[in-house]
């Protein structure tokens, strides 16, 4: 797969390889089983291919790119393909799959074809193009144009999408739009209560039935209300994506999702899609990354987001300060998130902030309290902080039938909040009822999140029975990397 000549061996991934704990022969199977869902049928990997990689070989794509994802979400940060001492046959400018053009007719058809190459990945074997997650300054410049007033358009009061045409009037009705609306709202439910793997397609298939509406002239209140359905199920198929383990799609869904708020001139959604791209960063532990989105989401809307929307932004921006391990401003943002909730109008919302009730206000700034314990050196006094709100947010969540996944969420927080106060087999039975609601969710990230939570107990409690039989039991119920949509 790769030329030969003067090899040397390759020390990068090398490094990366032992560090991950795969063997030989699962990192071939990890490969094979990836590649088979962008479509790369022929790519047939073994122990001897991996082995000749190590040794040096430079295999061709999408090997780098498939590489690139495996090691990112086994170590939960960006390893670019370089980093691991290989060459891509395609080299993206930096911010390739980000900086894209901020024009209606561009975004319409950027979605278009993105859904449609989605789609046909897991039907005719299509081969997307390659994507490269950005971050730094490659993803933040691109993201701050968001900022930037739309031109006043030249189409005057109808509005035509790329394929041009005459200017018909809509052929959609008030009820057809009203449905549209309320579809996203539907799909967003399901998400909640199902997690990203079950309905992820039928949402990327919305999106591409939208998209091509909005390629056909309508007036410009029609076509903003488009825009903003447009923005909500991109926004929506980002945050599924994210949610199953498809980390350079949901980046690229959520990009695109800014875009259609933006041409819809909705300062609020895209403030919330700007939050999404947040959490992205700081599971990839990329915090200062996540508090300059969420910075730009707060300027953006300052004026215009609800309390509520306000206060899920200072909660972020919490957590963001705890990964960098910055106390007190951590403190102040939760204490703000906690001030804008008692102003919260639950009536005046949008319905894609609905999530953000009581519970997960407490989840938040319990996780904030949690990974400041990290950053401590398992601190026991930032734990106990973490802990009673921690309870407060599974509580919440334990009467509540749409939020199953943010349930299962929050009870693997709580056993890691245990963990860190030295309290195994309570970590360990909050995490086995965890599993009980994770094999009602399809979602990878839950699944990770007890993997590695099972993995901590196991590695610092190890001969503590309660903990060998939930390894046990995670071994027949929730086996390695499941298959995703």
């Amino acid at each position: 797969m790769g030329g030969t000549a003067e090899k040397q061996p390759n020390a990068q991934l090398t490094s990366w390889f032992v560090r991950s704990g795969w063997s030989k022969g699962e990192l071939a199977r990890q490969v094979n089983r990836r590649a088979r869902q962008l479509g790369a049928h022929h790519v047939s990997t073994d122990t001897s291919r991996v082995r000749r990689w190590l040794d040096g070989e430079q295999p061709r794509e999408p090997i780098p790119r498939i590489l690139s994802e495996l090691f990112s979400e086994r170590f939960g940060c960006v390893v670019p393909v370089e980093d691991l001492g290989l060459r891509s046959a395609h080299q993206p400018q930096a911010g390739g799959d980000v900086d894209l053009p901020w024009a209606g007719p561009q975004t319409v058809e950027m979605i278009s074809e993105f859904s449609r190459s989605d789609l046909m990945l897991g039907r005719r074997g299509f081969l997307g193009a390659s994507l490269v997650l950005s971050a730094g300054p490659a993803l933040i410049e691109p993201m701050q144009r968001w900022l930037v007033p739309n031109s006043p358009s030249a189409a005057g009061p109808v509005i035509g999408g790329p394929r041009g045409g005459g200017a018909r009037p809509s052929r959609l009705s008030e009820q057809e739009l009203q449905l549209l609306e309320s579809t996203a709202e539907m799909f967003r439910v399901w998400d909640n209560q199902c997690g990203g793997g079950l309905r992820r397609k039928a949402v990327v298939g919305q999106l591409h039935e939208v998209t091509d509406l909005l390629q056909e002239s309508h007036p410009e209140a029609v076509a903003q209300r488009l825009y903003r359905v447009t923005a909500d199920l991109a926004a929506l198929a980002g945050w599924m994506s994210y949610d199953v383990g498809l980390q350079p799609t949901a980046q690229k869904y959520l990009v695109l999702a800014l875009h259609a708020a933006k041409e819809a001139g909705d300062r609020p959604l895209g403030a919330f899609i700007l939050s999404s791209m947040s959490r992205q960063m700081i599971h990839l532990d990329r915090p200062d990354d996540a508090l300059e989105l969420i910075h730009l989401a707060q300027y953006g809307s300052r004026e215009s987001a609800s309390a509520t929307t306000q206060a899920m932004l200072y909660a972020l921006e919490a957590r963001a300060y705890a990964n960098m391990g910055q106390v007190n401003k951590c403190h102040r943002a939760v204490r703000a998130a906690e001030d804008t909730f008692t102003e919260s109008r639950t009536a005046e919302d949008p319905s894609w902030i609905s999530f953000f009730n009581e519970a997960e206000l407490h989840a938040e700034n319990a996780h904030s309290y949690r990974d400041l314990a990290y950053v401590a050196g398992r601190s026991p006094a930032y734990a106990s902080l973490a802990h009673p709100v921690m309870e407060k947010a599974v509580e919440g969540f334990s009467n509540d039938p749409v939020h199953q996944r943010a349930y299962a969420l929050n009870l693997v927080g709580l056993a890691s909040v245990h963990l860190l106060q030295r309290e195994p087999e309570q970590a360990a039975h909050f995490t086995e009822q965890a599993m009980t609601v994770a094999k009602r969710v399809r979602s990878e990230r839950v699944n990770t999140r007890i993997r590695k939570t099972t993995g901590t107990a196991v590695r610092d409690f190890g001969d503590v029975p309660a903990v060998l039989q939930l390894s046990d039991r995670l071994a027949v119920e929730l086996p390695e990397v499941a298959e995703t949509a």
